[in-house]
């Protein structure tokens, strides 16, 4: 069986959770790492048996024999190796956020489509059985005509003080406008968001944003950093469809494994990456698993798409300028 060769770059904890899915499917082969920090390099390397291993990745995509190139760097850094990785003939995988700038999400399917590749945009949540199931029920019609829709995703507030580099709109929210417009199958005509900032911080703690589509849909999307630490819940989501003949609803902090002693409670979520007896599973290799079987039989990509990654940028970006000057933006 021929494998397929990828690369990661970008060895953070997510980055590493990459290496781990992808080594769990018997037609890839991982053919080489990169990271800035050299002892991280080499950690990395030598835990999973990677032998090439770059602390510059315009190395790492001179490999002729790389055919996927996944980009988990940090959030504003996608665009220049995604874009050579593309013009060296290679598909690529960007971690979302795909980007924080609108131009830099065109160019990034301007160069793709120009140099015949794949961009991938990582919105993994199509790939979890429970998000993917409201879209089945949605598209062959179990609730009617739909009327609105609801997205809630909170996380630990100890998690802020690290990801308030980037703007709440992209690190969390970012997930729900892709199902946003999965679900809708259609696009954003109208933004009205709000935000709170509970601390100096330039993103905001909590985050609001009402989405009206061109096909009348509504949506109303929820983003938080205030779930308290000592709740001990790692995933604290929800989402709700509601329709003409019927209602769809799920909520993460109830649909999995709760442990309770002296030191206080954990609320444990299995869907995204987990690692159990030596094997791995979840929405995160589901989705490398399709990924690299489309490269290796040569078809489309007709379950994600980067339009509508391109499409949620410029709702993520509409979200921003809508809190800052108070009113309605049209795209």
């Amino acid at each position: 069986m021929r494998k397929m060769k990828a690369a990661v770059i970008g060895l953070g904890s997510w980055g590493e959770c990459h290496l781990e899915a992808f080594r769990s499917l018997p037609q890839v082969e991982i053919a080489a790492i990169c990271d800035n920090r050299a002892d991280r390099l080499d950690e990395i390397g030598e835990k999973y048996g990677v032998e090439r291993r770059y602390t510059n990745y315009e190395q790492l995509i001179e490999q002729t024999d790389i055919e996927l190139v996944n980009v988990a760097t940090f959030e504003k850094g996608h665009l220049r190796p995604t874009l050579l990785a593309l013009q060296s003939g290679k598909h690529v995988l960007v971690e979302k956020p795909i980007t924080t700038d609108v131009a830099e999400a065109q160019e990034m399917y301007r160069v793709a489509q120009q140099c015949g590749k794949q961009v991938i945009p990582g919105h993994l949540l199509r790939f979890d059985p429970r998000y993917a199931e409201l879209k089945s029920a949605i598209y062959n019609g179990r609730l009617g005509q739909i009327a609105s829709l609801f997205f809630k995703r909170s996380r630990q507030q100890s998690l802020f003080s690290t990801y308030s580099r980037t703007h709440t709109v992209y690190e969390l929210t970012v997930h729900d406008l892709d199902l946003a417009v999965w679900y809708a199958g259609s696009r954003v005509k109208s933004v009205r968001a709000y935000a709170q900032h509970l601390s100096d911080s330039a993103a905001p703690e909590s985050l609001w944003a009402n989405l009206t589509f061109e096909n009348g849909m509504f949506a109303v999307l929820h983003s938080n950093w205030l779930t308290p630490d000592k709740a001990g819940v790692e995933i604290f989501d929800s989402v709700e469809v509601s329709g003409s003949d019927g209602k769809a609803h799920f909520e993460t902090s109830n649909a999995g494994l709760h442990l309770w002693n002296q030191e206080g409670s954990v609320s444990k979520e299995f869907f995204i990456h987990h690692q159990r007896n030596g094997h791995t599973y979840g929405a995160l290799r589901d989705q490398l698993d399709y990924i690299s079987n489309c490269i290796l039989n040569g078809t489309g990509f007709e379950y994600v798409s980067f339009a509508d990654a391109v499409h949620v940028i410029e709702i993520a970006d509409a979200i921003i300028k809508s809190t800052e000057c108070g009113q309605d933006i049209f795209l």
